[in-house]
């Protein structure tokens, strides 16, 4: 993997690691695409997950309670699992950049609506058009990076448009609740819709036009819904997802009643985990250049679950514990990109149907994430979750060595 070793002429190693460079190397328009499809990911992700951060001011300004102002999310959450596989039977032979502006158009529409809602009705119809804009973003924002550049730079590209997502966790999510706090809901549902369409604009203007949508029969997805490869490969997504959130979920209160945290030491391991994670997405757009997807998946999982297992035993010291999450994030956001590429890779044939189904396993990963947890703490505490947490990464991985096997033959 060096680019010297011993025995080979330095020079000759030189020029060849020059015109593997060369080959290798994204031009700046291409980049400047790449960029502006990761501030998309950025947008949806702020405007998905701002409601997590947003919830007090939400139950303020429209009288609800906490069932009625967090089902807001489900809602969301199930109309983009239910949404992106069928938008790609229904629409997925558009192609891929017009489909990403009708997303960002529909998304920005569906939270400029939520900003003027004079009702809770209003508002879950508001989440779900802007559920249904985000299941035209997610699943077609990587296919179409992808599309952009030769097969040798699509690990890196994928990363490069997904690196929106980490920015989201470590400046999107903190700065949204701030603004909800300070400024007003309305306030923050209004920015969100505006910077959609701008960010529309910007792609109609940066993004090419030419890489062809995919035309999806309903009875593809069914096939790859039922064919033990393609429903493998999507069980990595499902069990990584899920193994990552069964934790996760419960990082509050984990940080408060196992290591004596408060809720500024709350603030700091969200902070951590944003850092670190931008880190770790910037670590995959090299480390895809060099190893496959296949040994990302399986090093970055392996680590995790060595990770938990460290938790377990470790010392109850918030030190130890914000160290931790550094190794957590770098790893989860090595998964997220390879997860992605393997995809590709694997149902080349079928891009389309296949990065929308992802995106539905791994929405459903997080509810099922989530679910555990709800599970797992009050009946086991922090111990409970990293057993079930390790245990879905045995699956993931299970998944991964059936996918790889039949992937072959």
């Amino acid at each position: 993997m060096n680019a010297y070793s011993p025995g080979q002429p330095t020079s000759l190693t030189f020029k060849s690691s020059i015109t593997q460079g060369i080959k290798m190397s994204i031009d700046q328009p291409t980049t400047r695409a790449l960029r502006m499809l990761s501030v998309a990911y950025f947008v949806q992700a702020v405007g998905a997950l701002s409601v997590i951060g947003s919830l007090a001011p939400i139950e303020r300004e429209w009288n609800l309670d906490n069932t009625a102002s967090a089902y807001l999310m489900t809602v969301f959450g199930v109309t983009f699992a239910l949404a992106a596989p069928l938008l790609q039977v229904l629409l997925g032979h558009v192609r891929r950049q017009r489909q990403v502006l009708l997303g960002l158009c529909v998304f920005g529409l569906g939270a400029l609506i939520f900003a003027a809602a004079p009702s809770y009705t209003v508002l879950v119809i508001a989440r779900v058009i802007m559920g249904l804009g985000a299941a035209f973003i997610g699943p077609v924002l990587a296919a179409l990076g992808s599309s952009l550049v030769s097969s040798e730079r699509q690990g890196s590209a994928i990363a490069m448009v997904l690196l929106g997502l980490s920015v989201a966790g470590l400046v999107g999510i903190p700065l949204s609740s701030w603004i909800a706090y300070q400024v007003g809901v309305r306030s923050l549902f209004t920015g969100i819709g505006v910077t959609a369409l701008i960010t529309a604009l910007l792609i109609a203007w940066q993004v090419p036009n030419r890489t062809e949508g995919q035309r999806v029969a309903f009875v593809t997805l069914i096939r790859m819904l039922t064919h033990m490869h393609s429903l493998s490969v999507f069980g990595v997504a499902f069990f990584a997802t899920a193994a990552v959130y069964t934790t996760y979920t419960f990082i509050a209160p984990v940080v408060q009643d196992v290591y004596s945290g408060s809720s500024d030491d709350v603030s700091v391991a969200l902070l951590v985990l944003g850092i670190a994670g931008v880190l770790g997405n910037l670590l995959v757009t090299r480390l895809a250049a060099r190893y496959s997807a296949d040994r990302l998946l399986i090093t970055s999982m392996g680590v995790l679950a060595i990770l938990m297992l460290l938790l377990g035993v470790g010392p109850h010291a918030l030190g130890w514990f914000f160290a931790a999450l550094i190794v957590w994030a770098i790893a989860t956001d090595v998964i997220w990109p390879s997860q992605q590429r393997r995809v590709i890779e694997h149902l080349a044939a079928h891009r389309g149907a296949a990065l929308a189904l992802t995106a539905a396993f791994v929405f459903c990963g997080i509810g099922a994430g989530a679910a555990l947890a709800g599970w797992a703490y009050p009946a086991r505490g922090f111990t409970g979750l990293l057993a079930t947490s390790i245990c879905l990464l045995i699956l993931a991985s299970v998944c991964l060595l059936i996918s790889a096997k039949t992937h072959r033959r």
